[in-house]
């Protein structure tokens, strides 16, 4: 006699319940993920704007030490910054950059709060000392940032989104020295990027 030996079934897949259990987490994580993305594209714009004026302020500032000639910066159009330099003889000029802000930012005061410099923040673009329309101010041969009277001058410009606190973005200039700093509102203070 031959002893058949029964065929053993196979254990290989997954049951039915254990797949959806599995697209059950899955949709969860996703949908959780959707809504980060949501609210992080919003900083990540204020981030572009701020990041954008860092660089031209940057910009302007060598160029006025490496050229020894001194750079206007202009702000305005709402999203506009420019770097003009005043030729010797004066009074001509030249534009040597123009940069727009993307995705809609613009020089705007969202938050109310002071950044950990304290220059002010009674508007959009708070340089204090400076007049005219728009103000005059300017780096200097020497790195510093000035005034039309030749004063150094503290400001602070603040871009971002229209009603957006969390795209809020703050960059000050410490006019003897010429330092840029840059800061992000967290929904409760100024953080130092």
């Amino acid at each position: 006699m031959t002893m058949v030996e029964p065929r053993r079934r196979s254990q290989a897949g997954y049951s039915l319940t254990e797949m959806m259990i599995v697209v059950g987490i899955s949709s969860v994580l996703g949908g959780m993920a959707v809504f980060q993305i949501g609210s992080a594209k919003v900083g990540l714009k204020g981030d572009a704007a701020m990041r954008a004026l860092m660089a031209q302020m940057n910009q302007a500032r060598e160029t006025s030490i490496t050229q020894r000639r001194n750079m206007r910066m202009v702000f305005d159009a709402g999203n506009r910054v420019q770097i003009i330099r005043e030729e010797v003889p004066g009074p001509a000029t030249t534009i040597v950059s123009a940069t727009f802000f993307e995705s809609n930012a613009q020089y705007v005061k969202v938050v109310t709060a002071d950044t950990p410099d304290a220059f002010g923040n009674a508007s959009a673009v708070n340089l204090p000392t400076a007049t005219g329309t728009p103000p005059e101010v300017k780096f200097s041969p020497e790195g510093k940032f000035l005034n039309q009277d030749g004063a150094s001058l503290n400001a602070t410009i603040l871009v971002g989104l229209a009603n957006e606190p969390l795209a809020a973005r703050a960059v000050t200039i410490m006019g003897s020295t010429g330092r840029i700093r840059g800061f992000r509102w967290d929904g409760k203070r100024w953080v130092q990027v």
